[in-house]
């Protein structure tokens, strides 16, 4: 009995199972963690929606465009472009179903056609072309 107590070759393997065990669950923790913190940007991203619903062109040279939020967060509106140029713009926060009018001061002409863009602060971009009136 005393010679089975004193016997340690059995010790070697089952310390390097412990220790392989060890630096696996460490690696899957570093990786969940890395996981959730990419996932949870990318959530944000994704649960911001909006569209264009509309685009006026005021005869007092002026560009009216009207957004509504789709998506599932509040967006803030960082920026618009005209032609891909930046304009300057009321600020405009759109709450989860909101929706409101975006203005600017812009010398457009008749039957002639814009690019009109809108970025958030987040960086998602809706954009597309519109066509003044004759």
């Amino acid at each position: 009995m005393r010679r089975v107590l004193l016997d340690r070759r059995g010790i070697t393997p089952v310390l390097s199972n412990v220790l392989l065990m060890a630096i696996a669950v460490a690696g899957m923790s570093i990786a969940i963690a890395a996981t959730y913190v990419i996932t949870g940007n990318l959530r944000e991203t994704m649960g911001e929606r909006f569209v264009i619903e509309d685009v006026w062109f005021k005869t007092d040279g002026e560009i009216s465009v009207y957004l509504r939020n789709t998506g599932k967060m509040s967006i803030k509106v960082a920026a618009l472009y005209v032609n891909y140029t930046a304009q300057s713009f009321t600020s405009l926060e759109l709450d989860v179903g909101g929706h409101g009018w975006l203005s600017i001061t812009y010398n457009w002409s008749s039957n002639s056609v814009y690019h009109i863009g809108v970025a958030t602060s987040r960086g998602i971009e809706v954009a597309d072309y519109y066509r003044s009136p004759a």
